[in-house]
């Protein structure tokens, strides 16, 4: 007796399809980064649009996290504790990754209004190259941050009642 494929089976192999057809980066990548595995639970005729639209969430997540701590009106508390911890270099290369940031938003809102599968997958190329350079100096600074955080000198500090 066969066994049925599941669900994430049969998306990887559509996914390798569409990989082959246009380039893309491997299924394993993408899971890995933008956690795609979960477009196996929808059924769609456009899993490129699908795939995506994960890696654009993703996005958006750390473009808000960006702006929470460049601009932190009504942020939480932790985010005071995680801004007196970084300095004005690491203050500079945030807003510079928040811009680039804004600039793939900007693109993944096109995207939104009119499907092209040839620009969906330029998308996910270029965005894919463009998220490890950025994964990677993001990573460094918390690595940073979290190694400073028991470090920072409370002494003077009474907190927000005190």
């Amino acid at each position: 007796m066969k066994e049925d494929k599941t669900s994430l089976e049969k998306l990887k192999e559509k996914y390798k399809e569409i990989k082959k057809k246009h380039g893309l980066p491997s299924f394993e990548d993408l899971n890995k980064d933008f956690g795609i595995e979960k477009i196996a639970e929808y059924e769609t005729d456009f899993l490129i649009r699908e795939v995506r639209k994960y890696i654009g969430e993703r996005s958006s997540n750390y473009l808000r996290f960006l702006e929470t701590i460049l601009n932190p009106v009504n942020a939480p508390m932790f985010v005071f504790s995680f801004i007196k911890l970084i300095g004005s270099d690491e203050k500079k290369r945030l807003t510079e990754i928040y811009k680039e940031l804004i600039k793939e938003e900007i693109k993944v809102l096109e995207l939104d209004m009119e499907f092209s599968e040839e620009k969906e997958a330029k998308f996910i190329r270029e965005y894919f190259v463009f998220w490890q350079k950025i994964k990677k100096e993001m990573l460094e600074l918390l690595v940073k941050v979290n190694g400073n955080w028991d470090n920072k000198s409370e002494g003077n500090s009474k907190g927000y009642f005190g």
